[in-house]
């Protein structure tokens, strides 16, 4: 359930917080007080894209918070799964924080991604957007309106014909690789198999590259290295006059000669000797290497000739020997294709016809059980739309079937109606009218709200292009639905508000110098002023106070029938 909505500084919002109860909440206001601001900011806090220019003022932070009181187990599992960890109150925080043209999406003081924050919040609020009746003029959306309803059913049958589908497709794209003249295939065949022996030929070993690439540098920079080490050699040997080792012999022979004088003194010689032996070990191990470094040019050209190969096949076939491996088995295995050309065709196209089999036993699967979903459905929105006024209607749903199977089956499904005696059923989205389309959506909705988990639903003005009865049928099916369900709706309309558990205004006014809404919930009185407004335009009469005082009786009366019949 929507506890708490917090706004700050979007559009005409400065700084605005509104709590919310269960049951049936609704809010009114005159036109342009910001009603649509206020469903713009829920749809903000539930993932919607951002417009450049919301923030009040640009320079500040906006703000849009919503809280929720969850207490099913099993969603926040769902939500654990999603790494959002459920909190020890119960509560789960949306927050979205605009400053400078970034937005900062936490849930619970973690940061999300909007997607996530979206994903989240749809397991949260169902909303119904001003207008969003006209998708039912679109006929993809029944079939969407028909799954969602019977998603425990539908849904696993669904997984299964999506990987049949692509399974089928997978076959089907190779099959069209593969499918080629015999004069392509032959050359195809030969060129490949040129490839898999220039390869083999080489008798290429994982490694080998860098290892002849070191050895390839230490050649080509003997002549540099060999002077480097020359050089180092006699600094440090035994071979002039001043050189290291030398030097340090003559300091051996001098503190020999003084070393029987003082104890401390035999220490220090022997870390002397120390020196020494290392640094003749030094001087040996380098002339070794030096000697080591002698150039060979047989083996020079051997390893360039070897490095030219070991490239050249890289310039082809990958950027490493271990690419030019996996590239081998491939195209091996792409020869025998070609090889046994005929007789592979053959076993893929019996492989294709089993997947294809799979695929539409799957789609019909599918179809049967959405048929049967679709017998419920309408049932319960025949029944819903008697509720609103619709008194001899027929409302069912019509299965075609789409030239070849797709990823979501093979049916083109969509509603019907007939809202009149001796009228023919014709398809929904050709007949229905703005009033009947908002009455539609909402049997419709309450409907899905039986199936659904979802506890709050918001409704931005299901009430357009209706009034007089249709709209008092309104208002019930709204008080019905909030029995089980937290509503919350925008309305224009004085029967609904009547209907409201809790009664919200929103107004425009003029705030040091700004226009600023605001949103204040009212006790009994005020609401009933409220309907008044409602009632009779500018001028509140008493013949209107009385009106909506007998209006928000009635209404009161209507809940409590509604109770002890449920």
């Amino acid at each position: 359930m929507l506890l708490n909505v917090h706004i700050k500084n979007l559009a005409l919002i400065d700084d605005v917080g509104v709590s919310f109860s269960d049951n049936l909440n609704i809010l009114t206001g005159e036109t342009g007080a910001g009603k649509s601001i206020i469903i713009e900011a829920l749809k903000i806090g539930m993932g919607a894209k951002l417009a450049k220019d919301l923030p009040r003022e640009p320079d500040k932070e906006a703000l849009c918070q919503l809280m929720f009181s969850v207490e099913d187990e099993q969603l926040w599992n769902t939500f654990s799964e999603m790494g959002i960890e459920k909190s020890e109150d119960d509560t789960l925080l949306i927050t979205r924080r605009i400053l400078n043209g970034r937005t900062i999406n936490t849930i619970n003081d973690e940061v999300v991604t909007a997607s996530k924050l979206k994903d989240v919040a749809a397991f949260l609020v169902d909303m119904h957007a001003q207008h969003e009746q006209q998708t039912l003029l679109k006929k993809a959306e029944h079939l969407k309106i028909l799954d969602k309803f019977g998603r425990a059913e539908i849904e696993p049958v669904k997984a299964k014909v999506k990987e049949a589908y692509h399974a089928y497709h997978e076959i089907l794209f190779e099959l069209n690789e593969l499918s080629m003249e015999d004069g392509e295939r032959v050359r195809r065949a030969e060129f490949i198999k040129y490839e898999i022996n220039e390869i083999e030929t080489a008798k290429l070993k994982q490694g080998e590259d860098e290892e002849l690439e070191k050895q390839y540098r230490r050649m080509v920079h003997a002549r540099d290295i060999v002077e480097a080490a020359s050089e180092v050699y006699h600094i440090t040997g035994y071979g002039n006059g001043n050189s290291s080792g030398n030097e340090i012999g003559r300091a051996l022979l001098r503190l020999k000669s003084v070393k029987e004088l003082d104890d401390e003194l035999a220490d220090i010689y022997a870390q002397l000797e120390n020196i020494d032996a290392l640094l003749n070990d030094f001087n040996v191990g380098l002339k070794d290497y030096m000697q080591s470094m002698e150039f060979d040019e047989a083996q020079f050209k051997e390893v360039s000739s070897r490095l030219d190969t070991i490239n050249n096949l890289k310039g082809k076939y990958g950027k490493t020997i271990e690419d030019i491996f996996i590239y081998l088995e491939d195209i091996k295995a792409e020869y025998e294709k070609l090889a046994e050309y005929d007789a592979y065709i053959e076993a893929l196209n019996a492989k294709l016809s089993a997947a294809e089999e799979k695929m539409l036993g799957y789609a019909g699967q599918l179809t049967a059980i959405r048929k049967k979903m679709a017998v419920n459905l309408c049932s319960q929105i025949r029944e819903a739309l008697k509720e609103l006024s619709f008194m001899e209607v027929k409302f069912d749903m019509v299965f075609d079937k789409l030239d070849s199977c797709t990823s979501n089956g093979i049916d083109d499904c969509y509603f019907v109606i007939s809202t009149n005696v001796g009228e023919k059923v014709r398809p929904l989205y050709e007949v229905a009218s703005g009033g009947e389309l908002s009455r539609i959506m909402l049997a419709i909705k309450s409907c899905m709200a039986s199936e659904d988990n979802i506890d709050t639903l918001i409704f931005d003005e299901i009430d357009v292009g209706i009034s007089g009865r249709a709209a008092q049928k309104v208002a019930e099916k709204l008080a019905v639905i909030a029995r089980v369900h937290q509503v919350i709706s925008i309305t224009h309309l004085p029967q609904i508000a009547a209907m409201a558990d809790n009664h919200y205004l929103i107004e425009k006014n003029a705030v040091n110098h700004k226009t600023v809404t605001s949103i204040t919930k009212l006790d009994k009185e005020a609401s009933i002023m409220e309907i008044a407004r409602l009632l009779g335009g500018a001028e509140i009469t008493e013949t209107a106070i009385n009106n909506a005082r007998e209006m928000k009786d009635m209404a009161e009366q209507t809940k409590i029938n509604h109770n002890e019949i449920l």
